[in-house]
């Protein structure tokens, strides 16, 4: 047994916390399992760790990018608020399980019950109707941190160490494996049976997006891709262009509310904001400041480009490797990935589209939060305010054009802002200076907080019949074609045309 456990501790530690050689062993394993030679399958292992290794970059730079703006301008103004991002809510979770003397060192035992529990439930799919195994592990630390301070604001001390462990391994097992299921069809669709499915922290806003994208949209509305602009607008056709340009003025409206005095002031000094610093590396006074904007505007259009090559190298080889296991150790299941993952399908340009009308509606929400005088003020996360509505926005515009990505991604960002002050307030966490922040936990995650909070165990008891009644649901309505869309995509195309 404590050989097992060092085992699960060393895999956790250099593996499934590192999504890149989690991915990359899953397609090393995948390919030998499809007969192939051992130099294609460490062909396969190397493309996807550096696929995954180039979307990580990126994502780091747009948040390394983004993040320390947000940041100045809290410091800027004063601002006392919560940070909806998940880093963040991670930190606010650990520091006030460290306050109310839990211990905090539980995420490896959380992590091993919930993928075990995830993959039962796919072991045994015929009865619980569960095709996805969920794979991104820094998601999965994020999550476990968050959950891990509601269960024990909701159990208190009335629980043993063990216990605890199991219930919350099983609750986000359970989570992670329906959540992820509700996008299957929705992604099968979107790519053209690209394989995968998405473990992220949207998924039950992916479900909702795809369901309700076509009654947003016009008459004649075109998707993004197939709109033809006049004259000078043709140049927003190129995802590059349109990015750019859009970002400069954007950057360009937040850098000139700080004004170039207050950047030159905190050039290269370190700012804290909720307990978190911030090195600022701005500008310096003899700088040109309209080419400091441009710079932050172009470098983050670099990043969403380099960020769209690494979705199409690891996600290329997973879907073809993950066949193997599919087909020899988990029939019919399909692995649950990144969101980012589907920004190489589509427009490229839906992704600017949901990231500007996400930040729209966080604005409008912040600002309604400063009129009404709320308790708690939110600030922007960047985590949330990209990846969430970027990805509703290729949803959304694969089913309703350009009307339905840009409403639903504003309406998301209303949700984020109002459902994250809702969660932050209610659960204490506004006290250490964050929430999660992303849709799922901005609204599913609020309600299942309120159930475990107000009913204890019964309220996790009932959150887990929630969970486990959805795919029921999803299969009685789609009994012909459940499996079969994510087992054969051609296959269920040539049935449902026939």
């Amino acid at each position: 047994m404590e050989f097992l456990f060092g085992f699960w501790q060393f895999f956790y530690t250099n593996i499934f916390t590192k999504p890149q050689y989690f991915v990359g062993l899953i397609v090393l394993v995948g390919y030998l399992l499809l007969g192939r030679k051992w130099y294609d399958a460490l062909a396969g292992f190397i493309k996807a760790v550096v696929g995954y290794m180039i979307l990580n970059v990126a994502a780091g730079g747009l948040v390394s990018n983004f993040r320390p703006v947000l940041a100045a301008l809290g410091d800027r103004f004063g601002l006392q608020a919560a940070v909806i991002d998940p880093y963040f809510g991670q930190a606010a979770a650990e520091a006030a399980l460290k306050q109310a003397g839990h211990a905090t060192g539980l995420t490896v035992q959380v992590l091993l019950v919930a993928f075990l529990t995830n993959l039962a439930l796919v072991i045994f799919r015929k009865i619980t109707k569960v095709r996805t195994v969920f794979i991104t592990g820094h998601i999965m630390v994020q999550q476990s941190a968050t959950a891990t301070w509601l269960m024990a604001l909701a159990l208190g001390d009335n629980v043993q160490q063990l216990q605890f462990v199991v219930l919350l391994g099983i609750v986000l097992g359970v989570y992670w494996a329906v959540a992820s299921n509700l996008t299957v069809e929705a992604t099968q669709e979107l790519t053209e049976g690209g394989g995968f499915a998405i473990g992220h922290q949207q998924m039950f806003g992916v479900w909702l997006v795809d369901k309700f994208a076509h009654k947003f949209s016009g008459k004649n509305d075109k998707k993004i891709e197939d709109l033809e602009l006049p004259g000078f607008l043709s140049i927003f056709k190129e995802s590059i262009v349109a990015t750019s340009i859009l970002m400069v003025v954007f950057f360009g409206a937040i850098l000139l509310v700080l004004g170039k005095d207050y950047l030159v002031s905190v050039n290269g000094q370190e700012i804290v904001v909720m307990a978190s610093k911030f090195k600022m590396a701005t500008l310096k006074e003899g700088d040109n400041f309209f080419f400091y904007i441009l710079q932050i505007a172009l470098t983050f259009t670099v990043y969403v480009q380099i960020l769209q090559l690494g979705v199409r190298l690891f996600v290329a080889e997973l879907s073809e490797a993950f066949q193997g296991i599919s087909n020899k150790l988990l029939p019919g299941s399909m692995p649950a990935v990144d969101c980012a993952a589907v920004y190489g399908f589509g427009s490229p340009n839906a992704v600017t589209v949901g990231f500007l009308f996400g930040v729209l509606g966080q604005v409008v929400a912040i600002l309604g939060l400063i009129v009404f005088k709320s308790p708690v003020l939110i600030i922007t996360g960047f985590v949330p305010v990209f990846f969430d509505n970027a990805t509703f926005a290729v949803y959304a515009n694969h089913k309703g054009g350009l009307r339905a990505a840009s409403i639903l991604s504003f309406l998301s960002g209303l949700i984020q802002v109002l459902g994250g002050a809702i969660a932050a307030g209610a659960f204490g966490l506004a006290a250490f200076g964050g929430w999660h922040g992303n849709f799922d936990w901005d609204t599913v995650w609020v309600g299942f907080g309120f159930l475990m909070q107000h009913f204890q165990y019964i309220g996790l008891g009932i959150v887990l019949v929630i969970l486990l009644a959805i795919p029921q649901l999803q299969y009685s309505r789609n009994k012909e074609h459940y499996f079969l869309i994510a087992e054969d995509y051609e296959t269920y195309l040539e049935n449902k045309q026939a």
